[in-house]
C-alpha cells in the first residue's frame, strides 16, 4: 500500500489541500503530505517514580473522575473474541460517522493494538466498510525512519493498512526527517489543517479536535500513547502534539498527542490483553488500593469510553 505522510514532498494531495497547506505553511512546518508513521510499541519495563518526580496534576486527575461516567469494560474470554468485537464496534462506528459526517478520522497506537485489528481486514468487513471515508492518524509515532523496524507505521502498514483499501492521501503519519520538535510541530500543523477544512470535527466542549475514534493500548506500567507514569508531558494542557526526548522505554525521542486531544475524541477504545497487564488494569479502572495516579487513569471521551479486556488482563479485577 502506498502511503501519504506529514513530509515534504505532497503525495496523493487534492488541489484544494495542497493549496491550504502551502499557503499557510511556516518555517517550521514543511508542506504536509500525509503519509504514514511509525510505530509505539508496548514493552515492559520497571516503574518509572525514579525516573520522574513530577506529580500528576489535580486538574487531570479531576478528568479522570469524570471519565466514569461514560466508561464502559466488556470483558472477553479470549484474545481472539476481543479482535472479533473490536472489529464490529469499529466497523458500527464507521457507519455512524460516515453517515452523519461524509468521513471517519481514526486514530492507531502501536503494539498489540493493530494484531487487534486484524478482523477489520476479513470478511464481512473488508468489503462492507467504506474504506474510502477513512482518515488515520497516530497517537504517538517514534522519531525513526518510517521503514525502522520500530515505526509505528510500518507496523500498522504490514499488519493492517497494507490489507484494506484507504485512499493513501488519507493516510496521516510524521514527517521522519525532522527533528522530534520539528515533527511534533509539522504534525499539529497538519492537525489544523484538517481541522479547518472540518475533516476533523472540533470539540464544542474544549475547542481542541474531536476524532471519531481513538485505539489505544496500554503498557504494564499503565502508559498510554507516550504519556508515562510522572513525566511532565502528563500534565500538558496546551498543545495538540509534543515531543519527549526522554522516554523510559527504547527509542528515547518520540513524539505524542497530549491528554487534552486524546479525551477530546468521540469515542475512546483501550484494548488490553495479556496477563502482564492485569495489575495496570486493575489500577487504572480504580480496583486497586495503589496510591499512584497511572496516566491509563486519565483517559477519558466526550461520549463514551470503553475499555476492551481479555480474561487474563482482566484477572484482579
Amino acid at each position: 500500500m502506498a502511503s501519504s505522510m506529514c513530509a515534504t514532498t505532497p503525495l496523493s494531495l487534492s488541489s484544494s489541500l495542497r493549496t491550504n497547506l502551502s499557503s499557510s505553511r511556516t518555517s517550521r512546518a514543511p508542506l504536509i503530505s500525509l503519509r504514514v508513521s511509525p510505530i509505539f510499541q508496548a514493552l515492559s519495563f520497571k516503574s518509572v517514580r525514579t525516573n520522574f518526580k513530577n506529580p500528576i496534576s489535580a486538574s487531570a486527575s479531576a478528568s479522570a473522575r469524570m471519565a466514569g461516567q461514560n466508561k464502559k469494560i466488556e470483558k472477553f474470554e479470549t484474545e481472539e473474541e476481543v479482535a472479533v468485537r473490536l472489529a464490529k464496534y469499529t466497523a458500527d462506528l464507521s457507519a455512524k460517522f460516515v453517515k452523519e459526517r461524509g468521513a471517519f478520522t481514526v486514530v492507531l497506537s502501536g503494539g498489540s493494538l493493530i494484531d487487534a485489528l486484524r478482523k477489520l481486514a476479513e470478511a464481512p468487513y473488508k468489503d462492507s466498510v467504506d474504506w474510502s471515508k477513512w482518515h488515520v492518524f497516530w497517537v504517538d509515532e517514534r522519531v525513526v525512519k518510517r521503514d525502522h523496524v520500530d515505526s509505528n507505521y510500518k507496523l500498522a502498514l504490514d499488519g493492517f493498512l497494507s490489507k484494506v483499501p484507504i485512499p493513501p492521501g488519507q493516510v496521516y503519519a510524521i514527517n521522519d526527517a525532522l527533528s522530534a520538535e520539528g515533527a511534533a510541530d509539522d504534525y499539529e500543523t497538519c492537525l489544523k489543517h484538517l481541522v479547518q477544512r472540518n475533516v476533523i470535527a472540533t470539540s464544542k466542549t474544549t475547542g481542541f479536535p474531536k476524532f471519531d475514534l481513538m485505539l489505544l493500548g496500554m503498557g504494564p506500567d499503565g502508559h498510554l500513547a507516550s504519556l508515562f507514569p510522572g513525566h511532565p508531558l502528563v500534565n500538558e494542557k496546551n498543545k495538540w502534539v509534543t515531543c519527549i526526548k526522554d522516554s523510559p522505554k527504547p527509542p528515547p525521542e518520540r513524539i505524542t498527542f497530549t491528554f487534552p486531544v486524546i479525551n477530546s475524541a468521540a469515542y475512546n477504545a483501550m484494548v488490553v490483553t495479556g496477563e502482564g497487564k492485569a495489575s495496570a488494569v486493575c489500577t487504572a479502572l480504580g480496583k486497586s488500593q495503589h496510591s499512584e495516579t497511572l496516566p491509563a487513569q486519565l483517559l477519558s471521551a466526550e461520549d463514551e469510553l470503553t475499555w476492551f479486556l481479555d480474561k487474563s488482563a482482566a484477572s484482579n479485577l
